[in-house]
């Protein structure tokens, strides 16, 4: 299966809670999602307005033929800085995730450890104002087998049940 047809499959299972753009998107990156949530808490009346909680998640979709540890760091600095750009930390924000997820024909055999050692975090302001969190998945379409780093474990079984082998 070719990686675009990965993500093009994978796609739908995030359009229903997050905003998916398939034009004007960060350039090393082939698709993006957005996911934000605002919620308030206050005691009995509106008027006695107690927090804001926002949490937010931004996706990235990569789709290169091979993925090597060099490749790899590009594509995670990328999504990382990207992510990071559009978070607005304040008392009220919660967490801002930015996850990434690769859709490779073939991968280096030390590019694995790589993946799994990824862990990129953030506080904002002693996490009083907030974190955000890396979370990494790739997807060997070649034979189906997806790796993740710690953080991305719940995107194994995303793929895994949405993408449907051609072969």
């Amino acid at each position: 299966m070719a990686p675009s047809d990965a993500i093009k499959q994978i796609l739908p299972a995030f359009e229903q809670y997050y905003t998916v753009k398939k034009e004007n998107i960060t350039p090393p990156f082939c698709a993006e999602a957005e996911f934000r949530s605002h919620n308030e808490q206050y005691f009995l009346v509106r008027s006695a307005h107690i927090a804001d909680i926002d949490s937010n998640e931004f996706v990235y979709f990569a789709c290169p033929d091979e993925l090597n540890s060099e490749k790899l760091e590009k594509l995670v600095k990328a999504a990382w800085d990207a992510g990071l750009a559009k978070v607005r930390p304040y008392n009220g924000h919660r967490n801002s995730d930015v996850s990434l997820l690769i859709f490779t024909k073939s991968i280096n055999p030390e590019t694995i450890n790589a993946i799994k050692k990824t862990k990129l975090y953030k506080s904002y302001k002693f996490s009083f104002h907030g974190w955000s969190h890396f979370k990494l998945a790739v997807c060997n379409t070649s034979d189906m087998q997806v790796y993740t780093n710690r953080q991305g474990k719940d995107y194994a079984k995303l793929i895994k049940k949405n993408i449907k082998s051609s072969s």
